[in-house]
């Protein structure tokens, strides 16, 4: 970043530059401050207008939408701003097991989903879960869209409507023909971000998501923040205990990834790419222990055989006209993240194989409706990963790494290649990741949720984070690999997080949780299967 713009400040601002820069703070951040600041006491002095979601559809009644502004360049706080959507739903004080109980209210929980790209406006909604009944009875839940994505200032990095390219192939071991070919999409990818944002690109990574936070904290009335990321929001999480830790309440890291700067971010693609291999062998042997009910093979590799041959029969003739191996791979990678995704991918693989398409279709193929959510998603997605930190810009090196990789891990290799490649061609300056890391007495005790067999944000970026953040204490769901697990259904892990959010308490520095029960199969024949317990 480039140096900021010195700016007359009151004592009481400059106390508050002073203290978001900790001790030994990362330098290439250190610029930003002031306008982090500045910022900060504009939003406090603003506040928030909330109304009416009028423009937010399927939101329920009492949710209250606003806006919020951030630089676009934190060196230049006085330049163009970028307003972010905010929701909120109001803390309930209802006690949901004790009705003449009112719980006080303990501030604004703020949450982040991921992505790079994804969008928080709808979270309040889990107010409405019973698992989260208590904490929104405590809390103003609060979520927002980051710099980019949905109603704040989206980005975009081609047209919508050619953003769905299917049917496709995802041939797991590509040739040199097909290489050449992706290459080429991924520089004109590279090109139309550029094109369609103009200068404005170099200003969307995780540290100006990070100083977007502070200014959000302080809009909302907070003297410190609660806050709650899942996956990539815990990497820009961890920034912000870093660069803020005395703006900290409590803070919650839900699926870390590796905050390692060697790691960011093309080293964690290949390890993600590593892990998800291990998920997929978790799901072939779930479907295996319930042939009698998918008749896929009562083997993980006769469920692999049958995969293959769906993959084969796809390539010569699409489903339905618009499924094709791509789609194929699409669906069966969020049978990756989430283990309650494997019903419905192998009955809709089981049922596909014996003659009827319809379930596969429903749940593969592309939806043109969707096509502008998920443009966005992917433009900000790959702005922000491109900024953040360095890539190999040859792709001989993408290639070795990635060839030898997927020898031993076929299943996501290319394919998160792919979704990355723009990286390498990249039009815009890169950051240099900071080293996240907090000593001694600078950030109050944290909290880190992690499954054990997570490939979506593999175990070691959770012991990494928690090395790195001096107080963390890390809870560990055994043997289960659901990505994100904050409110899910292990009451141990829901036990761990009600206890740090509403009273502050946690276990020692580690604890352990047994895995949630396995879903139950939903056979086509055998529905009295599904009734017994998986083994």
């Amino acid at each position: 970043m480039r140096a900021a713009v010195l700016h007359s400040a009151t004592g009481a601002l400059l106390l508050t530059l002073l203290s978001a820069v900790p001790a030994g703070g990362t330098p290439n951040a250190v610029p930003g401050v002031a306008g982090v600041a500045l910022a900060a006491e504009r939003a406090a002095a603003k506040g928030i207008d909330f109304g009416a979601c009028s423009d937010v559809p399927d939101l329920p009644a009492g949710t209250e939408c606003g806006t919020v502004s951030v630089p676009l360049d934190y060196a230049r706080p006085n330049g163009e701003q970028v307003e972010l959507a905010v929701s909120r739903v109001r803390a309930t004080h209802r006690d949901p097991h004790n009705s003449k109980h009112r719980v006080p209210r303990q501030g604004s929980l703020v949450f982040n989903p991921g992505g790079p790209g994804a969008s928080g406006l709808y979270f309040p909604l889990v107010g409405m879960v019973p698992e989260w009944k208590r904490l929104g009875a405590a809390y103003d839940l609060v979520g927002y869209d980051p710099r980019g994505v949905g109603r704040s200032a989206p980005l975009s990095c081609e047209d919508p409507k050619t953003f769905f390219k299917g049917p496709a192939p995802a041939p797991v071991h590509p040739s040199e023909a097909y290489k050449r070919e992706r290459v080429a999409r991924a520089k004109a990818y590279a090109r139309g971000c550029a094109q369609r944002t103009g200068g404005a690109l170099r200003h969307y990574h995780s540290l100006n998501n990070a100083r977007d936070l502070d200014v959000l904290r302080a809009a909302l009335g907070e003297d410190r923040l609660t806050f709650m990321g899942a996956s990539y929001g815990t990497y820009f999480g961890a920034l912000y205990a870093t660069l803020f830790p005395s703006h900290v309440r409590r803070m919650v890291f839900d699926a870390a990834v590796n905050p390692d700067p060697a790691q960011i971010w093309y080293r964690n693609n290949l390890g993600q790419s590593a892990a998800f291999e291990s998920r997929w062998e978790d799901f072939r042997e779930w479907v295996a222990r319930h042939d009698r009910v998918y008749g896929l093979g009562g083997t993980p590799q006769a469920v692999l055989r049958s995969y293959e041959r769906a993959r084969a029969r796809l390539a010569a003739e699409p489903a339905g006209g618009r499924v094709g191996p791509a789609q194929l791979q699409g669906a069966f990678l969020q049978a990756g993240y989430y283990d309650d995704y494997w019903p419905s991918r192998a009955e809709a693989l089981s049922t596909y194989l014996k003659g009827d398409p319809k379930r596969l279709i429903a749940l593969a193929a592309p939806a043109p409706e969707a096509a502008a959510e998920a443009e966005n998603a992917n433009a900000v997605y790959t702005a922000v990963e491109c900024n953040d930190g360095p890539w190999p810009t040859d792709f001989r090196v993408w290639d070795r790494d990635n060839t030898r990789l997927a020898r031993v891990a076929p299943f996501e290799t290319w394919d998160n290649v792919w979704a990355n490649l723009p990286c390498a061609y990249w039009p815009a300056p890169r950051q240099q990741p900071p080293d996240v890391r907090t000593g001694p007495g600078e950030l109050p005790a944290t909290l880190i949720l992690a499954a054990e067999r997570d490939a979506a944000a593999p175990y070691d970026g959770a012991l990494e984070l928690h090395r790195r953040l001096t107080g963390s204490v890390l809870v560990t769901e055994r043997d289960a690999g659901t990505h994100g697990i904050a409110g899910g259904p292990n009451p141990c892990v829901n036990g761990h997080l009600e206890a740090y959010l509403l009273e502050g308490r946690l276990p020692a520095r580690r604890a352990a949780c047994a895995p949630h029960a396995e879903p139950r199969p939903a056979g086509r024949d055998e529905r009295a299967a599904a009734a017994r317990p998986a083994r």
